[in-house]
């Protein structure tokens, strides 16, 4: 009953951005909750609620390489799909983080970064760190990698 009432309050705190869902991962799980399930369930309420604005974690295959957008500052642009089948834009800052040169269409990856809701599925954004410190620092993960 302990961890029904935790796993809610955390998804609730998650859903309405009251905690930095950072928080929820596995190395800080004591408590034998599936932290990895609760970002993806996190994620599909933002999408569901068309939600913006908010920290999120996931996991995703990329299904599709889009060309850079180059216009103000540089994003490498690729489409994934989460466990749900819903397509994801990521747009990652290549000014201010690596390019993930080795990305094929067909990997997988974690992320973490701003969800904003689109028609689409979404955007996730800021998936690397802030030089000014005005926003929580994003990052991919990719083949080990950690690209922020």
């Amino acid at each position: 009953m302990k961890k029904l009432l935790l796993i809610a309050v955390l998804l609730g705190a998650a859903y309405f951005g009251l905690i930095d869902s950072s928080w929820l991962s596995t190395e800080n799980n004591q408590t034998g909750v599936n932290f990895e399930k609760v970002s993806e369930t996190v994620l599909e309420h933002a999408i569901a609620g068309k939600k913006s604005n908010l920290q999120v974690e996931g996991y995703g295959t990329v299904t599709r390489i889009l060309p850079d957008d180059n216009k103000g500052s540089r994003h490498q642009r690729f489409i994934i799909t989460i466990s749900s089948g819903k397509t994801l834009l990521i747009s990652h800052n290549i000014d201010l983080a690596p390019r993930i040169d080795s990305l094929k269409t067909g990997d997988t990856l974690e992320f973490y970064g701003e969800y904003e809701w689109n028609p689409q599925g979404g955007v996730i954004h800021w998936t690397h760190h802030d030089p000014a410190g005005r926003h929580t620092p994003g990052w991919i993960i990719h083949k080990g990698k950690k690209y922020e």
